[in-house]
């Protein structure tokens, strides 16, 4: 998308990117880091060495920090304590240990894609997946997806401002949608603006 943009970039491991003496990230030839896109977790970033020097760095990340907030399930219970009862959330709260009721699925505060669910099914079954994610968790209302033929499809939607601007929809044949579930796109184009890529 940056080289369509006429933007240059380059790839860098993040193990390669250094730290100034006057604060600022950048690559092994001493060359500053203006913009950075990394497939890498923010709240990981933030706990680490180069963490700290974040905010003063000038490093504009392409994916913002704000992010962090939203990718921690930690504001599920804090946006169920605000709207209790509103119809686009599901009953949420921190875990506090005890055994998870039927019918409520438990979540680490940061984890992808899957990994490491727990859910106790309103029937009594156990469907549970293994990950690296560790930590405190929050436990959640289950609302479990409808199958179509032996497959379990879920819809996300990203909309800028007012307008919506896209779907993905993501479809696994387990309950648990995982890193390996299949993935469809959409775009909602204007025509009258300028074409997207996808």
């Amino acid at each position: 998308c940056a080289a369509q943009a006429g933007l240059q970039g380059q790839a860098i491991a993040l193990a390669d990117i250094g730290l100034s003496d006057d604060g600022r990230f950048t690559a092994l030839d001493d060359t500053v880091i203006g913009s950075l896109f990394k497939l890498y977790p923010l709240e990981d970033l933030m706990v680490e060495e180069f963490g700290a020097a974040l905010p003063a760095s000038g490093l504009q990340l392409l994916e913002p920090a704000w992010k962090a907030v939203l990718s921690n399930k930690g504001i599920l219970p804090l946006l169920w304590q605000r709207h209790r009862g509103h119809p686009n959330l599901l009953a949420a709260e921190f875990d506090d240990g005890s055994p998870l009721p039927a019918g409520w699925v438990r979540k680490p505060l940061h984890s992808r894609e899957g990994a490491n669910i727990a859910m106790h099914m309103a029937d009594g079954s156990w469907l549970e997946s293994e990950g690296p994610y560790h930590g405190p968790c929050i436990r959640q209302a289950s609302h479990p997806l409808t199958a179509f033929d032996g497959q379990y499809p879920l819809v996300g939607s990203w909309v800028v401002g007012d307008r919506a601007c896209g779907i993905g929809i993501r479809e696994d044949a387990s309950r648990i949608t995982r890193d390996s579930a299949r993935f469809l796109p959409h775009a909602i184009v204007d025509p009258s603006r300028t074409a997207i890529y996808l």
